[in-house]
């Protein structure tokens, strides 16, 4: 397969997990309490909001380093609401995006744009049924 990607889970605990990469990359991920999970890891939902996450971040670091906006820190807060029902899929998704360092908000505002509308492929694969709002914010370094 062209751009194949693999991973490989492990059970750890009763519903714990261990993922790596082919790299020897590891994320733990774990159930809930009340299914016997011991919180030692994120849940599989959180996960999803990490990938969107930094995958952005990644996007939007570089989009500022070509526009030489020197980014100094970023950090991305993300809110996610979730269907009342099961599955309890994401229904909306919001990203606040704070950087600092000698940068505009206009600069930062358009590489989260970018990012968010154009080149986050976790973004494009969630926006046919989850509905993504994002903002951004400078602060002082």
């Amino acid at each position: 397969m062209a751009n194949s990607m693999h991973v490989t889970l492990k059970k750890i605990s009763a519903v714990g997990f261990e993922i790596v990469n082919p790299s020897g990359n590891a994320v733990t991920i774990d159930g809930p309490p009340d299914m016997g999970g011991l919180n030692t890891g994120m849940r599989p939902m959180e996960v999803v909001l990490a990938g969107l996450a930094s995958c952005s971040a990644v996007d939007v670091i570089h989009i500022m380093q070509k526009q030489r906006q020197p980014l100094e820190d970023l950090t991305v807060e993300v809110e996610g609401e979730r269907a009342d029902t099961v599955p309890a899929v994401f229904t909306h998704i919001h990203l606040r995006f704070v950087g600092s360092g000698k940068i505009t908000l206009d600069k930062l505002g358009n590489a989260v744009k970018l990012s968010m509308e154009k080149y986050c492929s976790v973004a494009k694969m969630l926006e046919p049924t989850v509905r993504i709002t994002h903002e951004s914010v400078v602060t002082a370094h």
